[in-house]
């Protein structure tokens, strides 16, 4: 008999928070009709200022299928939260989880930016793309790097050794489903080396506390700044330099105010 699935969750409480996450948000994507293009994530919206698609693109699953077969990839790669002794461990996944989300992201932007602006090649201005593969594609290329004897599982019957499951799985998919995002799987095993040999390194509570605080502020900021979502306490105007806007809250009812300085401001693919 297999093992108890409280104790894998307990082992794993990370990675079992990840998948209520995505499994929550697929719900409610579900039950509200919403579409992949209200919240992917393309070049043209990136550059319309939607940069809170980088987070909402990663935890959004269109179809069943397509949850399924991320979330049963992540669950194998729980085990990283398991391996202290090579480093590793639930407070190196929270951490770097984080990392892979924004980064991953921003590594795809770049590629579409040379694509669609080195090349020529207007197709990826606006190729909209959903899911979390891009960090499930980080973890199994990190893991591949720091135990490479270990297997991925994939729904309980199908074993690759994890040492070639990253360029395995990016073939796979590819051929596979049509709609599959070879360059946002690509971008999350490119993040995922970067932090396996130590480019990305030097993450810890501090850092990734003070990194999702800055996260949760850009992704509000850009939100109501793009229009996408109406913060009634929340205006943005410009002040005496047009190229530095200001960020106000106003407290109902009260004429009191907080200001702070503020930087300057297709089709559908699988990740």
């Amino acid at each position: 008999m297999g093992r108890p699935l409280f104790y894998e969750i307990v082992d794993k409480p990370a990675t079992s928070c990840v998948i209520a996450i995505c499994c929550l948000v697929w719900f409610y994507i579900q039950k509200n009709g919403i579409g992949y293009a209200h919240v992917g994530l393309s070049y043209q919206t990136a550059v319309e200022g939607h940069f809170w698609r980088i987070v909402t693109s990663a935890f959004s699953h269109i179809s069943v299928l397509h949850l399924v077969f991320n979330m049963s990839a992540l669950w194998s790669l729980g085990v990283v939260e398991r391996l202290t002794h090579l480093g590793l461990g639930v407070e190196f996944y929270l951490e770097y989880t984080l990392v892979l989300v924004v980064l991953s992201g921003i590594v795809v932007l770049g590629m579409y930016h040379v694509l669609i602006n080195r090349l020529k090649v207007e197709y990826f201005r606006r190729v909209t793309a959903v899911g979390y593969s891009c960090v499930v594609f980080g973890w199994m290329t990190i893991l591949s790097v720091k135990q490479p004897s270990s297997k991925l599982d994939l729904f309980g019957f199908l074993s690759l050794p994890i040492s070639f499951a990253p360029f395995e799985s990016l073939v796979f998919t590819s051929i596979i489903v049509p709609q599959a995002s070879f360059l946002g799987h690509l971008s999350g095993i490119i993040v995922g080396y970067a932090i396996a040999w130590g480019v990305v390194h030097g993450m810890n509570s501090y850092w990734a506390v003070s990194m999702l605080g800055w996260t949760a502020v850009l992704f509000v900021y850009s939100l109501k700044r793009s229009g996408a979502y109406d913060f009634s306490f929340l205006e943005i105007e410009s002040v005496t330099d047009p190229s530095l806007p200001s960020l106000r809250i106003v407290a109902p009812g009260d004429s009191r105010t907080l200001q702070m300085s503020a930087f300057p401001g297709g089709g559908a693919e699988l990740v």
